[in-house]
């Protein structure tokens, strides 16, 4: 098996990015976790490092797209300095997980297997927890219904930031649109450069989101950075 690279955006998640980075570190293949602090104002990130994660800081809060790249970025540069190359199989594939999944990334296996096999260029989760999310519908449908109208297909999860893919694939779907939007982005440009693309049923959960002014707020930045780019793909 190919090793695998599991990057962690995290934005004030002191409290539970420990948790998933140790059990992201027992994934199948998993020698290197590397979380992504992105600006948080809490311990986020001694958290993570404490949990024995590899921790690069930006200095302010640039969004999710941007520390997915920069996690990347910093895998990418790890294999060069080992020497490893894509070409050879060698380099790392990137697992790419969100930070408040806590004890349930230890059972993210499932989205490695497909591409480590060569069976899938990316795979996506499809969340079997019956875990209420807050309610933002609405971002997952005009996601679903812009990767329709781009792609012909709709995940089942578009908005699920739960991926695998090998670096090729990642290379061809960069850079990432701003923000919530890089999930979809990634999707439909996938799609469009035909890549594989296997959605993978996984019993992973995220905290639970509420409907305060603070939840409204965050699925109102979802929406406009999902509409923004699919107005660049359709």
């Amino acid at each position: 098996m190919p090793p695998v690279a599991v990057v962690i955006p995290a934005h004030n998640e002191a409290e539970r990015v420990g948790a998933t980075v140790t059990a992201a570190a027992t994934l199948p293949g998993a020698d290197v976790v590397v979380v992504v602090d992105d600006g948080s104002r809490d311990a986020t990130g001694q958290a993570a490092r404490q949990a024995g994660a590899t921790v690069v800081r930006h200095a302010r809060n640039r969004g999710k797209a941007a520390a997915m790249q920069t996690g990347a970025e910093s895998v990418r540069l790890l294999d060069e300095g080992d020497g490893l190359d894509e070409g050879d199989g060698g380099s790392h594939l990137l697992l790419f997980l969100d930070a408040d999944l806590g004890d349930t990334a230890a059972q993210a296996g499932p989205l490695i297997t497909p591409v480590a096999s060569g069976d899938a260029d990316m795979t996506i989760a499809a969340f079997t927890s019956t875990v209420k999310l807050g309610g933002h519908g609405f971002v997952v449908s005009l996601s679903a219904r812009g990767i329709k109208r781009a792609t012909g297909w709709t995940p089942t999860q578009p908005l699920n930031g739960q991926r695998c893919l090998s670096r090729s694939a990642y290379d061809m779907v960069r850079p990432l649109a701003f923000g919530y939007g890089a999930e979809t982005a990634m999707t439909i440009d996938a799609k469009r450069r035909g890549l594989r693309i296997a959605e993978v049923e996984v019993p992973l959960a995220h905290r639970a989101t509420g409907t305060d002014l603070g939840a409204q707020l965050h699925r109102a930045r979802q929406f406009l950075d999902v509409a923004w780019a699919l107005a660049w793909r359709l």
